[in-house]
């Protein structure tokens, strides 16, 4: 590979990202990521004090194979063959960036300083990559491309996956179109005082750690097309050997894995005990796709495969998937035609996972990648430690001018909702909007839209949250419960058409914690009781504890009983129907085969 061609490596890294600057009057940003089997280009605002919700203005990908350019119909499955990119490819990429480019500088206003292009595998492998690199200058002189070395992907492509979510705690894989990557990451207790600053950072432990095995999907498949079956044999075998001392090189370095490996061996058959793993890139991906489709509630109610978590049970069923791809004729969400093609390899590689790995608990798959790995990385290590739930995109739109500063309204509008529940009741007993760590996101919808009908505005929260950004920490099972709980402080009232979705949003509650489904109920009850006698946010903490205050008990005999005494400001009751409050509870407990009683009663301070 020329010399003029530039290496990003573990140690140069900081160095070669665009820096981040609170201060900054401009925090657009704009990378590309030229994988190998697509290239995509995303535009985003990393403006404080957001910066960690890694906010997408624009998003594109040109289905541009750079693999199969390398690799094309007539080369050998073994790689024997000279690695180089035709010239009608070098034109079609380099004509692409340049309008990636145009689209980044001349529409989004991103300073060329903060646009980064990305290559990884097919341009490492590639002999005339410095031809390619040269066209690209041609045709955009100004715009710089960085090869990943192997570790760095691995860094980028784990930290990507990790903005999804608060912490991360698993092993992480990435399937891409030429090699697959393992790693392992823990960033629980990473986040907090600053004496935790100079230890060494978990997301480069993890690159340094990573394993990567070159039998990523489009390659992998050209083996089990073209391939002589001793070929196939002899490969897929290198897969399960290369899969099993990656995952045993990864114990030895990081004991907590190796002790949780042990435990979950012990365990076996334990459905709570086991391997989390969090997987992306396309392969992956896809693979994910087909679990939704064959999820067992049907239709699954949220399209994004981001945040998607499967069991390890239904991860496992590699036969039953594989089936399906081959007799179903209609189309499946979220796979192209190229990656049901590609299907037959990605099922052999997640069975050698399968095979090297202990029990697996659970499968979730990340929507992140190189692009938001390395926006992550650009961001200060207090910044990406950060919980994005507690800054939430669209909060200051619902709050008016003039609540008390520093957020206090808001944390005493959570508290008087916690009254509500039963004394001693824990609230990260249950899924919650308040264990989920939804409490603001939750709070700047309560009295949105007031100037809808409350039937319209229960079909909008059952849309709204299934719909939502793909915001780091929102997982299904988070936007499930927001949600229902949502829909619940609207009254539920729903139109033939929505009430499927409310069902199959509430299975999905159930599946995960059988009492959920019921206290999102009578949390969304709750709250519209608040908002009944608060019309608007609250402008301070006074004008919350005059109106409203709650008090619950609860009895557990037969039946779960629950009674709620909701006590008034005398001047806030005026006008008040206090039937109609009560009346807002009558639908709470009345769903599933557990019954569950709620007594409501009013009082009006004197």
């Amino acid at each position: 590979m020329a010399s003029t061609v530039d290496i990003v490596t573990i140690d140069n890294y900081k160095e070669k990202l665009p820096r981040w600057d609170p201060n900054s009057r401009n925090h657009r940003y704009a990378l590309v990521d030229m994988g190998s089997n697509g290239i995509r280009f995303s535009v985003s605002d990393l403006s404080p004090p957001r910066a960690r919700l890694l906010k997408c203005l624009y998003r594109e990908r040109a289905a541009i194979s750079l693999f199969d350019a390398l690799n094309g119909p007539s080369t050998s499955a073994h790689g024997d063959h000279p690695l180089v990119f035709p010239d009608e490819t070098i034109k079609q990429v380099s004509q692409t960036l340049a309008r990636f480019r145009s689209i980044a500088v001349d529409s989004y206003d991103v300073p060329p300083s903060q646009l980064i292009v990305f290559a990884t595998e097919a341009m490492r492998r590639a002999e005339n990559a410095a031809s390619m690199l040269e066209a690209i200058r041609a045709e955009a002189p100004d715009l710089s491309v960085h090869i990943l070395a192997p570790q760095v992907e691995t860094l980028f492509g784990a930290v990507g996956a990790r903005s999804s979510f608060v912490d991360v705690k698993g092993l992480i894989l990435d399937l891409g179109g030429g090699s697959v990557q393992m790693t392992w990451m823990d960033t629980s207790g990473t986040s907090g005082p600053q004496e935790h600053q100079e230890q060494p950072l978990p997301e480069v432990e993890a690159a340094v750690a990573g394993q990567s095995l070159p039998f990523g999907a489009a390659r992998l498949i050209k083996i089990l097309d073209t391939a002589h079956v001793d070929v196939q044999t002899s490969e897929k075998a290198k897969l399960q050997d290369g899969m099993a001392k990656a995952f045993q090189t990864l114990c030895a370095k990081f004991p907590a894995l190796a002790q949780l490996a042990a435990e979950a061996r012990g365990e076996e058959g334990n459905e709570s005990s086991g391997i989390d793993i969090f997987l992306c890139g396309g392969g992956f991906r896809g693979y994910g796709s087909m679990l939704m489709h064959n999820n067992p509630i049907q239709p699954y109610p949220i399209p994004s495969i981001g945040s998607y978590t499967a069991s390890g049970q239904l991860f496992n069923k590699t036969k039953e998937m594989l089936q399906v791809n081959k007799s179903f004729d209609g189309k499946i969400f979220g796979m192209s035609k190229r990656r049901r093609a590609q299907f037959p390899a990605i099922v052999t590689v997640v069975e050698a996972l399968i095979a090297a790995v202990p029990p697996i608990r659970s499968a979730t798959f990340c929507s992140g990648g190189n692009r938001e790995g390395a926006l992550l990385m650009m961001l200060p290590r207090e910044v990406r430690d950060s919980n994005p739930l507690s800054l939430p995109d669209d909060i200051e739109s619902s709050i008016p001018s003039g609540p008390a500063q520093g957020g206090t309204t808001l944390q005493e509008l959570l508290n008087t909702l916690h009254s509500a529940f039963p004394p001693g009741f824990d609230l990260t007993s249950v899924a919650s909007v308040f264990s989920l760590q939804l409490g603001p996101l939750y709070a700047s919808h309560i009295w949105c839209r007031m100037g809808e009908s409350d039937a319209a505005n229960a079909s909008s929260a059952l849309h709204d949250a299934i719909n939502h950004p793909d915001s780091p920490g929102l997982t299904h099972l988070a936007r499930a419960v927001l949600a229902v709980t949502l829909c619940a402080r609207w009254g539920a009232n729903l139109g033939p058409i929505d009430q499927q979705l409310h069902r199959n949003l509430r299975e999905l509650v159930d599946a995960a914690d059988p009492n959920a489904a019921f206290w999102a109920d009578y949390t969304g009850a709750v709250t519209a009781a608040l908002a009944t006698v608060i019309p608007a946010w609250p402008k301070s903490n006074v004008a919350i504890k005059d109106r409203i205050s709650f008090r619950s008990s609860a009895e557990q005999r037969k039946k779960y009983k629950l009674h709620l005494e909701i006590t008034i400001g005398k001047e806030a009751s005026r006008g008040l129907d206090l039937d109609d409050l009560k009346e807002l509870f009558k639908k709470v407990g009345k769903h599933g085969n557990d019954k569950k009683k709620v007594t409501v009663t009013v009082n009006i301070l004197p």
